[in-house]
C-alpha cells in the first residue's frame, strides 16, 4: 500500500480496521505475511512531525490471524508498529463492548484479558529521532 503523499506532509490521520487485513488476499489484494507492517511503515511516512495518527485495530491477549479475514494484535505488537511515533492516549473497546462502551484512557493491562476488543490508538509523530 503506497499512499499518494509526500514524507512528512500529513498533519492528521486516520487509518480505522484497515491495516490488519493488508496482505491477506481476501479483497483481492496480494498475499503478503509483512503487508500490515509495510502498511504501518507507510503510514508512519507520510505523517509530518509533530502530526497526529489514529490507528484502529482489532486487539487481543493473544496475536493471530483469522484465516483470511483479518489479524488480531498485542498492545505491544501496535506499539512496535510506530517506532517512531508517541502514544498519545490508548483507549479499548472490550469484547463485552455493547455493556462496557468504549474505556478511554485503558489500562494496557485489560487487553490481556480480551479475545477480540477493539483498540484505539492516537500517535503522535516524534519531531526529532530518538537518541539510544
Amino acid at each position: 500500500m503506497l499512499l499518494p503523499f509526500a514524507n512528512n506532509s500529513v498533519e492528521s490521520l486516520s487509518c480505522m480496521h484497515v491495516v490488519e487485513h493488508v496482505g491477506l488476499g481476501r479483497y483481492g489484494d496480494p498475499l503478503d505475511y509483512d503487508g500490515d507492517i509495510k502498511s504501518a511503515r507507510e503510514l508512519a511516512r507520510v505523517v509530518a512531525p509533530g502530526g497526529s495518527l489514529l490507528f484502529v485495530v482489532p486487539i487481543g491477549g493473544q496475536a493471530r490471524i483469522q484465516f483470511n479475514a483479518h489479524r488480531i494484535y498485542t498492545y505491544e505488537q501496535v506499539l512496535a508498529l510506530f517506532p517512531d511515533m508517541d502514544l498519545v492516549e490508548f483507549s479499548l473497546i472490550p469484547d463485552n463492548g455493547i455493556k462496557e462502551g468504549l474505556i478511554r484512557h485503558a489500562d494496557p493491562q485489560l487487553v490481556s484479558k480480551q479475545r477480540y476488543g477493539c483498540g484505539c490508538f492516537h500517535f503522535t509523530k516524534q519531531t526529532t529521532k530518538k537518541i539510544a
